[in-house]
């Protein structure tokens, strides 16, 4: 007879709060690898940090003397942000793929989906303290949004749809790639940013860039977070959420399409 000790398992053991219980097993994995891991822990709390310190303290008083530019380019900051810590989640479902830990959760009595799972609710939890350190130093440099309390309530609900969005792009784009390849999904969520309104205004951009940095969809994503964090309506919300909901729904039947081919195999 098999004892089950752990308090997951326990939980695991009724059916009504297994994938509950599986989940949270598996989301407190993927924390405790964050934890454990030094180069996880830079690229989610400090490269953040560092990046928008770069732009507000080296770039600011280029691109305004008045020291308004913070109020400008958080929101960018933040969203970038968002991206490339949500990338590190295509690294690390590479890597469970490629060590065979997946073939030994199939032999074990538990939700299926969970791994992936797991991944997606680690990444929002990691990105939201991130964040959270990140708006810590814009107001220690002086950052003033004008969000309400019940803005900020929908901010933060916007943010996680931010990132739950890029966390499964990144969680397809780890099963069908090696773990070097799926590092490269950074440099995407690092880079696209720039060419839209995250951190100059697209208007100020050469001719031929301007069409692109509009119509990608960063700008309205970022738009629509600034506008919130300035307690504004957001003029392209539309967008931003079809954007965003568009991304989800694709990645995430593509996720689960791909899982259970490659774990079929």
């Amino acid at each position: 007879m098999t004892t089950i000790s752990s308090p997951a398992l326990l939980l695991s053991a009724t059916p009504t709060w297994r994938p509950v219980a599986d989940v949270a097993a598996m989301t407190a994995r993927e924390l405790r690898r964050t934890i454990r891991s030094v180069d996880m822990l830079i690229t989610s709390l400090v490269i953040p940090v560092s990046i928008m310190l770069v732009f507000v303290i080296v770039f600011g008083g280029a691109i305004s003397r008045d020291g308004t530019y913070i109020n400008y380019v958080v929101p960018g900051t933040l969203i970038l942000c968002s991206g490339f810590g949500s990338a590190i989640t295509a690294v690390s479902v590479a890597k469970d793929m490629e060590s065979g830990i997946i073939d030994r959760f199939r032999t074990m009595p538990i939700f299926g989906a969970s791994v992936l799972v797991g991944h997606v609710v680690a990444s929002i939890l990691r990105n939201l303290a991130s964040i959270a350190i990140v708006l810590a130093v814009a107001f220690a440099l002086g950052y003033r949004p004008a969000a309400t309390p019940a803005g900020w309530v929908l901010i933060a609900l916007y943010l996680m749809l931010v990132i739950a969005s890029f966390t499964w792009l990144s969680c397809a784009g780890g099963l069908v790639l090696s773990q070097e390849a799926a590092g490269s999904i950074n440099f995407v969520f690092l880079f696209a940013p720039y060419v839209s309104s995250g951190f100059v205004a697209a208007d100020t951009m050469p001719v031929w860039l301007q069409g692109f940095a509009d119509n990608q969809p960063f700008t309205p994503i970022i738009e629509t977070l600034r506008s919130l964090l300035n307690g504004t309506t957001p003029t392209n919300g539309w967008f931003a959420l079809a954007w965003l909901v568009g991304f989800l729904l694709v990645s995430l039947v593509a996720s689960i399409v791909l899982f259970r081919r490659r774990v079929a195999r």
